[in-house]
């Protein structure tokens, strides 16, 4: 019987809190027909069409390292790439199949390099690995929900067998267990419809994962798709819960609680453009700014932001991407404080903007400025310590104008007569507590 371990859960859980923000990298063989990493499904495209992109695949710009510095100078603190998505392609050498990037004309291990050059930025390394296989002649095909071949009978899942199928997953999981070394992250995606839990012998494969890497942390789309909470969050959790959970394309309106109100360790995973693998027609590239607020949204509400990039079939992050990866950095340079190791303060949501904080000091995040003072509403004057600009340290004196006399219970602050904000996306001011 599976007992919960709470202690050893927290501490494992204890870097992914502190990170709070990392890299998603979804790249394949959909980067060549560049419409996104689903093109294979939407456009019901047979097997033998999709080959040609395997035959083609020769990503001579790929540079781990290159990827690996641009996650580090955007403030990330984790990167997860995927080794095998829905189509089945691996970039890691699999004995168990010749669907793999080693086949491919470059003849590279994908997976290995890429491991090895976010180690050495010094940055937490995660591996997606999809449940689905679209390539796999075991999987299910007519009247599956997602497979390319589900409206065609002649596709018929007579003679499949997909325990066979289960093997040859189980095995390849323990492959990127055990080749790669030590695995911070194991991102699987995703469970749908009757696909799910024990459907893929979920508690053996957990298992067999805690035993080779008894300190990753492992998402919940074993039980869940991306919409669900899983048996954690509902205080009852299987062999097989998930660490975390996983919104997508999304935020929690109110973060993530359990039944008994417990906070939840969760992850928003959000892309920049609209798709997640390379799209060569999707110019809807979220601004810097934007992003920048959303993270410390999640932040606010005591959850991570996982934020992808679709490389090209070349192998490398779109000149936009990467545009909007270093203002971000720019701004994590100087205010990365108030989002590592921070969380919920249990304060409103100021009009203005929103709150974080570390137990030590309460970060304000200044959106927008104030007429006259800055109202510093459920913080008492006797508790502060200090108001100062986090991004230069500039000291922010407590203010006794005039002007809000009427309000004695408020403590405000002096941002001086500027109108405009030091940072217009984003101004925070560290709070020092006593």
């Amino acid at each position: 019987m599976y007992v919960f371990d709470r202690e050893a859960y927290e501490k494992r859980m204890q870097w992914f809190k502190d990170a709070r923000f990392g890299m998603f990298i979804h790249w394949g063989l959909y980067a060549i027909p560049a419409r996104g990493e689903w093109v294979r499904s939407i456009e019901e495209m047979p097997r033998e069409d999709y080959m040609k992109y395997f035959e083609e695949f020769n990503p001579v710009d790929y540079d781990p390292a290159a990827w690996a510095k641009a996650a580090k100078d955007a403030g990330m603190k984790y990167v997860v790439m995927t080794a095998k998505h829905h189509d089945g392609f691996c970039l890691f050498d699999s004995q168990y199949t010749d669907f793999k990037s080693t086949n491919t004309t470059c003849g590279r291990d994908f997976v290995a390099e890429f491991v090895k050059a976010v180690r050495a930025e010094g940055l937490k390394v995660g591996l997606y690995f999809s449940l689905l296989d679209w390539y796999h002649e075991d999987y299910p095909h007519f009247g599956d929900l997602h497979h390319p071949m589900r409206n065609h009978p002649e596709y018929s899942n007579e003679n499949r067998d997909f325990n066979r199928y289960l093997t040859y997953m189980h095995n390849q999981v323990r492959e990127i267990c055990t080749n790669y070394g030590k695995l911070d992250i194991l991102w699987f995606d995703f469970s749908y419809g009757d696909m799910q839990g024990e459907k893929w012998k979920a508690t053996e494969l957990i298992r067999m994962v805690r035993e080779l890497q008894p300190g990753v942390i492992i998402d919940n789309r074993l039980e869940v798709d991306g919409t669900g909470m899983g048996s954690l969050a509902e205080g009852n959790p299987l062999p097989y819960h998930g660490d975390f959970v996983t919104p997508e394309q999304m935020i929690p309106p109110e973060g993530i609680r359990d039944v008994d109100g417990r906070d939840m360790y969760w992850e928003a995973c959000i892309t920049m453009n609209g798709n997640w693998g390379y799209c060569a027609a999707d110019h809807y590239f979220k601004p810097a700014s934007m992003l920048i607020r959303k993270l410390v949204e999640c932040v606010s509400k005591g959850g991570n932001m996982i934020l992808n990039v679709g490389p090209d079939a070349r192998g490398n992050i779109p000149e936009e991407s990467i545009r909007i990866l270093k203002e971000i950095g720019g701004w994590m340079a100087k205010n990365g404080r108030s989002i590592y190791g921070c969380g919920r303060t249990g304060l409103k949501r100021p009009e203005l903007g929103r709150i974080t904080g570390n137990g030590e000091s309460l970060f304000y995040h200044l959106y927008e400025n104030s007429i006259g003072p800055v109202a510093l509403k459920e913080i008492r004057r006797e508790d502060v310590k200090a108001i100062r600009y986090l991004a230069t340290g500039a000291e922010i004196p407590i203010s006794a104008n005039w002007t809000h006399r009427s309000y004695p219970d408020i403590l405000f602050a002096d941002l001086g007569p500027d109108p405009h904000l030091p940072d217009a996306t984003d101004t925070v001011l560290e709070i020092i507590m006593k």
